[in-house]
């Protein structure tokens, strides 16, 4: 209850369905899982196996039985911070290609040979002013508002890969 005697209602971030835009700070990232496999071919999800291939590809290849590959996406749990507060929100491959620089198979090659390049570019990002456009999420099962597009506000903004190629040089 309020001092006035009414009840307090706590509004949801975004109280429409219509995505909302944001001036925030990237306050942590997941650096553990920011990669998830999908089929090259129809994008469907796969399981993190590497020998999986798709289902639905293979089937409809029987008269050309040839395996379809699989190539990884980002997907990342950020926390953010806005004037008012902190919220964790997930950042699939075309947003996150904005802080990244590269594609997430080109992240996932360059951390085979620099095993804390996950951590140092979550490092690298934090404290970045970001401009957000979040929106609820289409699976009703979803958790967490989704980044729909990012704007990095900082003029000599360097996506993470070009920060960690000058800290790793080959």
């Amino acid at each position: 209850m309020s001092s006035s005697g009414e009840p307090s209602r706590k509004r949801p971030f975004i109280e429409t369905d219509k995505a909302s835009t944001i001036l925030c700070t990237v306050v942590a990232m997941d650096y553990k899982n920011l990669f998830y496999r999908v089929c090259s071919v129809c994008e469907r999800t796969l399981p993190d196996n590497p020998d999986t291939c798709c289902r639905y590809c293979n089937f409809a290849n029987s008269f050309n039985p040839t395996t379809s590959g699989s190539k990884r996406l980002f997907r990342l749990l950020v926390s953010i911070a806005t004037d008012t507060k902190i919220l964790v929100v997930i950042m699939f491959d075309r947003a996150a290609r904005v802080l990244f620089g590269c594609s997430a198979d080109d992240f996932f090659h360059f951390a085979k040979t620099h095993p804390y390049a996950s951590t140092t570019a979550s490092k690298a990002l934090e404290g970045e002013m970001l401009t957000v456009t979040l929106s609820k999420p289409k699976n009703g099962n979803a958790q967490h508002l989704r980044v729909v597009s990012v704007i990095p506000m900082r003029t000599d903004f360097q996506p993470a890969i070009h920060t960690l190629r000058e800290l790793y040089p080959p």
